[in-house]
């Protein structure tokens, strides 16, 4: 499986470790916005090609398939271009920053049958692959999940702490993990509520947001959000069910009461990026259709595209 890799930033690199414990892929190409950022990255990965141009890559006949970890902004183009070159495709999240982009990638999914994938990285994560496995066998039933993602970014920097040549949205990248998980875990989304806070004078964003969302199974989901928390940073989630109270920490789990769930044998790793790049090169190797698949996470932006509208017509109306 011969992969390129297009944003050679502070996530672009978690994918290219999880790459490289998965027997038979090779990391043939590194795009990044700058050629001396892609060949530093190349060089440390072992990759025999390099570009500030995804269409050098996509016009490589040595590769199989493309992983996304472009701006946002840059996504739904992106996949679209991906599939039409013949090439399979995982973008990081989000998918799209609008309901109609995504609906495009779906669209161009369908009609080339190629393995289009999002980085919807909870559905890997093993406390939440935990979580969803005693849901599936009827041991456990969701009530209210209760979830917090928190970041100190009142400048536009990235995980690193280095300067984004882009934008981050609470919205359309942090929220879209837990809309779709929540779905995921407790069903269709049924209802969905947000109010904002004031917008930021420079960057242009929400600082912060409160989400309100019900499933089918009448289960709630309460979500705060915030660029503006100076302390730990992250997402957690409480799940509150009718047979006990977990909290998942990205990879890891415990109890209501703290106490720490062995999450050994859930999958091959405890990582969850490695575990959704597995997922992805099964998929592709199989034929199949991946967990996670541009098709199976539609429906969360469909939620997304009702939120963004229902904000904007708050706004107007003060």
């Amino acid at each position: 499986m011969r992969i390129a890799l297009a944003g050679a930033g502070a996530f672009g690199e978690k994918h290219l470790d999880g790459l490289k414990k998965i027997d038979g892929v090779e990391i043939v190409s590194i795009i990044s916005r700058t050629g001396a950022q892609a060949a530093a990255v190349a060089d440390k990965y072992g990759a025999s090609h390099s570009s500030e141009d995804l269409e050098d890559a996509l016009a490589r006949d040595d590769v199989d398939a493309v992983i996304l970890c472009t701006p946002t902004q840059m996504h739904a183009q992106q996949a679209i271009a991906c599939m039409d070159a013949g090439k399979h495709v995982q973008v990081e999240i989000p998918l799209a920053d609008s309901w109609a982009d995504a609906e495009a990638v779906v669209a161009k999914q369908r009609e080339t049958g190629l393995v289009c994938m999002v980085g919807h990285t909870r559905r890997f994560n093993p406390s939440h692959q935990w979580v969803h496995n005693r849901v599936a066998a009827g041991e456990f039933a969701i009530q209210q999940m209760d979830v917090q993602t928190y970041f100190f970014r009142r400048q536009n920097i990235n995980a690193k702490g280095e300067p984004r040549s882009w934008t981050d949205h609470l919205l359309w990248h942090h929220a879209a993990h837990t809309v779709d998980l929540f779905a995921y875990q407790a069903g269709r989304i049924v209802r969905a509520n947000a109010i904002q806070g004031p917008i930021h004078p420079e960057l242009g964003i929400a600082m912060d947001m409160s989400i309100q969302l019900q499933s089918e199974s009448g289960a709630i989901c309460t979500l705060s959000l915030s660029f503006n928390n100076d302390g730990p940073l992250g997402t957690f989630f409480r799940y509150i069910g009718d047979t006990g109270t977990y909290i998942a920490r990205y990879d890891d789990l415990v109890d209501g009461r703290e106490q720490p769930i062995d999450l050994g044998g859930v999958a091959v790793s405890n990582n969850g990026i490695e575990l959704q790049d597995r997922e992805f090169v099964s998929a592709i190797r199989e034929g199949g259709e991946p967990n996670s698949s541009v098709a199976q996470v539609l429906d969360c932006y469909r939620v997304l595209g009702e939120l963004e509208r229902q904000l904007a017509a708050n706004s107007a109306t003060q």
